[in-house]
């Protein structure tokens, strides 16, 4: 069973088909890129669990990829290991504050870059993301906020449980039972009022962004994939 899908942004064949190796072996699949703009795309279209990055890439370098790929909606949740020769304290620094989560210097050890795959990847699934970005909306899970086209929304607790658990897998049916269990069976939810009902109070505090939350006839409810 394969453990997840890791993108190798690299240049070099021989590190590429060196690292590719020492992944399969520990159970994970790869796609790989040769230079930064393919490594965009590829990133894009195959949504990889992890990034390997170089810096020193053709067509765009490896910092203005990690820039690319964490200012997209589609992209910015995955997490990124730059992976480089360049090893000045500048270079690292550029690297971590344009959203990567690690930075290796080449030459490397493949099993410490394993192990930081592994670390980098165990603490993405243990501190989900405090912000949810979809379109127009922004889910902060921290503080409890919505806000629409920048402008808070003023939610209920049941609200805001709703959607964000529509929002965290876009795309995805909810039923009415499933969605009931996932914001708590609170007596309120169950006796008083429907889903349905909560669902419409939700949309119609969302505005011109009610739309992202689809009815699918005889199943539930989904949150529009962007």
């Amino acid at each position: 069973m394969s453990k997840g899908k890791i993108e190798l942004v690299e240049d070099d064949h021989d590190i590429v088909e060196m690292i590719e190796y020492n992944l399969k072996e520990e159970g994970y699949r790869t796609v790989s890129a040769f230079d930064g703009k393919n490594g965009i795309e590829i990133a894009r279209r195959e949504k990889p669990d992890l990034i390997i990055l170089d810096i020193m890439l053709p067509a765009i370098d490896g910092f203005e990829v990690c820039r690319i790929l964490k200012q997209q909606e589609s992209t910015s949740h995955i997490p990124i290991i730059i992976l480089s020769a360049k090893s000045r304290e500048t270079d690292k620094v550029v690297g971590l504050e344009l959203g990567a989560d690690d930075y290796m210097t080449k030459p490397f050890s493949p099993r410490e870059l394993i192990a930081r795959i592994k670390a980098v990847l165990r603490r993405r699934k243990e501190q989900p993301p405090a912000e949810i970005k979809r379109g127009q909306i922004v889910i902060d899970s921290i503080k409890h906020k919505v806000l629409v086209k920048g402008q808070e929304v003023e939610l209920t607790a049941t609200e805001f449980r709703l959607l964000e658990t529509l929002a965290k897998r876009p795309g995805a049916v909810f039923s009415r039972n499933q969605l009931l269990d996932a914001v708590g069976s609170d007596e309120s939810m169950v006796y008083d009022r429907t889903v349905d009902a909560h669902v419409k109070s939700l949309r119609r505090k969302l505005g011109g962004a009610k739309d992202y939350i689809e009815t699918v006839r005889g199943v539930g409810y989904r949150f529009r994939e962007i």
